[in-house]
C-alpha cells in the first residue's frame, strides 16, 4: 500500500497479561468453532473501558468474564455470566453497558457485580449477534448488529436508541459492522467493516436520517479494523487484528502513526486511559495482554450517561 504521507512507526509496550490463574483449560467451545477456527482458546479479551478510579475493564468473550485491571496492572475478575460479552462502555460511574453477542444489550451494576438485560430484541426480532457500542452528548446509544455477516451476506446492522427508547435503524447492508466512534461535533459516525476490510464514514443528519455514506479508509490482510478510538483533534484510530497494529488517520484517511504490537497481531480494541487521556491502551486477544502507547493528543471523551 502507497501513502501519501510516510507514517511513523512506533511499537506498544505490553501493560500487564492475564495471569495464569483466569487461563481457562485450552478447549474447543460453541464460540471458538465459530469465530476461531475451532482453535483451542483460554481466553479472548475485548471491549477496554478506562474509569475514572484509574482501572481498566475488559472483556472475555467466550467464558463471559469481566475483568478490572488496576493502575500497577494486577486482575481482578468482577463477574462471570452465561454469555458473549464484547463492546462496553461506561454509562455512569457504576454502570457498563454491555454488548453481549448472545443476549443483546446487557447493564453491569459494579457495586452489586450483577448483570442484566437491558435491551435484548426490536419489536420481538432478536439481534443478528451485536458488538460494539458508542454514546452521544444527547444521551443517544450506537451500536452494531454484526452477527455473522460479511461480504458473502452483507445484512449487518446499525442502530441508534435514543433517549426516550426510540431505535432507529441506520444501516442494514453492512458486511460485518464491529467498532464505531463519532466525530467530535458528532456530525459523522464511523463504522469499521471487518469482513468488508475498511472504515465507513455516515454522515448523520439533523432530522435523524444518514444520507451519502461512503468508503473513509479501506485496510488489507486477513481480518479488517475492529475496534475505533477518536482523539481530540478528530484524528480517528482503528485497531486491526490480523496485521497486528493500529492506524492512527487523519481528516483525509491518510495515516499518520502505525503502531505494532509486541505481543501477537490479534489487536481487537482500544481505548484512551491514563493522566489526561493520554495513554493508549490495546487489547491483544490471542495472547492476553494488554497493550499500552503513550499518545501526544489526548483521547475524545465519550459521555457516559443515557
Amino acid at each position: 500500500m502507497i501513502f501519501l504521507t510516510q507514517p511513523e512507526i512506533r511499537q506498544a509496550t505490553i501493560f500487564t497479561r492475564l495471569p495464569d490463574r483466569f487461563r481457562q483449560p485450552d478447549e474447543r467451545n460453541p464460540w471458538s468453532q465459530a469465530n476461531r477456527g475451532g482453535q483451542p482458546v483460554n481466553s479472548f479479551l475485548e471491549g477496554p473501558v478506562w474509569h475514572p478510579s484509574g482501572c481498566l475493564y475488559v472483556t472475555d468473550i467466550p467464558y463471559g468474564r469481566i475483568f478490572r485491571v488496576d493502575p500497577s496492572g494486577d486482575w481482578e475478575l468482577i463477574v462471570q455470566y452465561p454469555g458473549e460479552p464484547n463492546g462496553m462502555k461506561l454509562v455512569g460511574e457504576d454502570t457498563l453497558l454491555i454488548t453481549d453477542y448472545r443476549h443483546g444489550l446487557m447493564k453491569l451494576c459494579l457495586s452489586e457485580r450483577t448483570v442484566t438485560p437491558w435491551l435484548s430484541r426490536r419489536n420481538s426480532e432478536s439481534f443478528r449477534g451485536v458488538n460494539d457500542l458508542t454514546l452521544d452528548s444527547q444521551g443517544n446509544l450506537y451500536f452494531t448488529d454484526q452477527g455473522q455477516t460479511g461480504l458473502h451476506d452483507p445484512t449487518g446492522r446499525v442502530y441508534r436508541l435514543s433517549r426516550e427508547g426510540k431505535l432507529d435503524l441506520l444501516l442494514d447492508n453492512c458486511p460485518s459492522p464491529n467498532g464505531l466512534v463519532l466525530s467530535p461535533d458528532e456530525n459523522i459516525l464511523y463504522v469499521a467493516m471487518t469482513r468488508g476490510n475498511c472504515i465507513w464514514r455516515v454522515p448523520l443528519q439533523k432530522d435523524g436520517s444518514v444520507s451519502k455514506v461512503g468508503q473513509f479508509f479501506t485496510s488489507h490482510g486477513p481480518s479488517g479494523p475492529d475496534g475505533l478510538a477518536m482523539n481530540r483533534r478528530g484524528e480517528l484510530l482503528i485497531a486491526n487484528p490480523g496485521l497486528g497494529r493500529i492506524w492512527l488517520l487523519n481528516e483525509l484517511g491518510e495515516p499518520l502513526e502505525i503502531i505494532t504490537s509486541p505481543a501477537g497481531r490479534s489487536t481487537t480494541n482500544l481505548c484512551f486511559g491514563g493522566e489526561d487521556m493520554r495513554q493508549l491502551l490495546i487489547t491483544e486477544s490471542v495472547s492476553g495482554a494488554i497493550l499500552s502507547c503513550p499518545m501526544t493528543v489526548p483521547g475524545q471523551p465519550i459521555p457516559a450517561s443515557l
